[in-house]
């Protein structure tokens, strides 16, 4: 799908109209030639009614100011000690990027402001060593930003921080986009970053979950890229406070933000936050409850019908949704590897937890599965919830020559007439 194709995003409208997006954008990116292309981008996302922030670096204007003056930073990412000289520099460097973004935003006709929504304070003595004008978040004035929000202004953050004394600080610029997306409850916080997204081995990450990135972090960070490390480490930290998907892109590539939110396969690094902790393999002992939980669909023949002895032998199939423990819900995704396939079956969500978004849940999840075992395309065979699986899963009708051979067959001996559904995963 080309990112500029209204047909694809239409989709996604529905989910993130009136959603609040948080952007964290590089100074190197505001310095690169594509910087107004990206503007254009955040001037879609406002006119789909969705609500953006942006927070801003200045990295490589303070690299470029200190060799202009002669100036050597103590610090020039915002992560180690602020010296006053370094952070007049930032404060200079911060001002010159915020009136680039102000300016940028008026040209895509585009209300902006530059509150001071952020409170700080000294970071301290860290190690032994005092950190001086370096600041970290204390607190994120949520009702100043929502009012400039509701009122159709976009709010520009640089990367400083304001205490009640009238002091200024100097703040890392992923810190404070972390504690703004959390805070304002965003839906998505995106890294804008000179690279393509997060590295492993010497090979990007596609998609990763929170709690595999964390694990890295904690036990391998040498397999990640230094380059991206304080973004890998603020996507956890920002997914542990409710952010449910964190993105990490190259700011340099055209259309690369409507790319990554408008489409499928995205074009960076997509870390799924810990929405999925319900969801788990189901075990022996989940048997009869699912039965149970099946048992009124199949009376319905919104489901085929399962006996207990087949479902113990696809149990290795079956995922769980959890609520306080107990199983509310319930999927398989029986692979065809030799096809590139795979199938959605058994999808069924308990009458009283019904409309609370789980069942898309699990079928995100499923994609998500899907996608990192190599899997080409999903398909789902529906008597009666095929507007479902086309509305709100994407998927498209298809004839019985879309199956594999085997399920064909069973598919023609059933009788049950299903209807073929279809979505590919590339």
């Amino acid at each position: 799908m080309k990112p500029t194709d209204l047909r694809g995003i239409l989709q996604y409208i529905p989910r993130f109209r009136e959603k609040i997006f948080v952007i964290s954008v590089d100074g190197a990116v505001v310095a690169d030639e594509n910087f107004a292309n990206l503007l254009t981008d955040v001037a879609v996302l406002r006119s789909l009614n969705i609500k953006v922030t942006l927070v801003h670096g200045a990295a490589e204007q303070i690299r470029r100011l200190a060799a202009d003056q002669g100036v050597t930073p103590s610090d020039e990412e915002g992560g180690g000690v602020t010296d006053a000289p370094t952070l007049r520099l930032a404060l200079t460097a911060a001002n010159h990027v915020t009136h680039r973004l102000l300016e940028g935003l008026a040209s895509q006709d585009l209300r902006a402001a530059c509150p001071n929504a952020i409170v700080a304070h000294p970071v301290g003595i860290l190690r032994g060593v005092d950190q001086q004008f370096t600041g970290k978040v204390e607190r994120v004035d949520t009702a100043l930003l929502n009012t400039l929000l509701d009122q159709g202004i976009l709010p520009v953050l640089p990367p400083l921080g304001f205490d009640g004394e009238g002091h200024t600080y100097r703040v890392n610029s992923d810190a404070i986009a972390t504690a703004v997306a959390a805070r304002l409850g965003a839906v998505k916080l995106l890294f804008v970053t000179g690279s393509d997204g997060l590295r492993a081995d010497g090979g990007l990450l596609r998609q990763v979950l929170v709690t595999d990135l964390e694990r890295m972090l904690r036990e391998q960070p040498e397999r990640l890229d230094p380059a991206t490390l304080s973004k890998a480490r603020h996507a956890v930290r920002a997914a542990n406070h409710g952010v449910p998907r964190i993105h990490v892109i190259n700011g340099r590539v055209d259309e690369a933000l409507l790319t990554e939110v408008f489409s499928n396969e995205g074009i960076g690094t997509l870390i799924h936050a810990s929405e999925y902790r319900e969801i788990r393999r189901a075990q022996p002992r989940d048997v009869p409850e699912i039965l149970k939980l099946i048992r009124p669909a199949i009376e319905e023949e919104e489901l085929a019908e399962r006996t207990r002895e087949a479902l113990e032998r696809e149990l290795d199939d079956f995922f769980i949704y959890e609520i306080d423990g107990n199983p509310v819900a319930c999927v398989a995704l029986h692979a065809y590897p030799e096809a590139g396939l795979a199938e959605v079956a058994c999808l069924c969500v308990k009458p009283a937890h019904e409309n609370r978004g789980i069942a898309r849940k699990l079928l995100q999840f499923l994609e998500t599965t899907a996608r990192e075992a190599g899997v080409s395309a999903l398909f789902a065979l529906s008597t009666q919830a095929f507007t479902w699986f086309q509305q709100k899963g994407g998927f498209v009708e298809a004839t019985p020559d879309a199956l594999p051979p085997g399920r064909r067959a069973r598919y023609q001996a059933s009788g049950r007439n299903s209807k073929i559904l279809l979505k590919p995963l590339s």
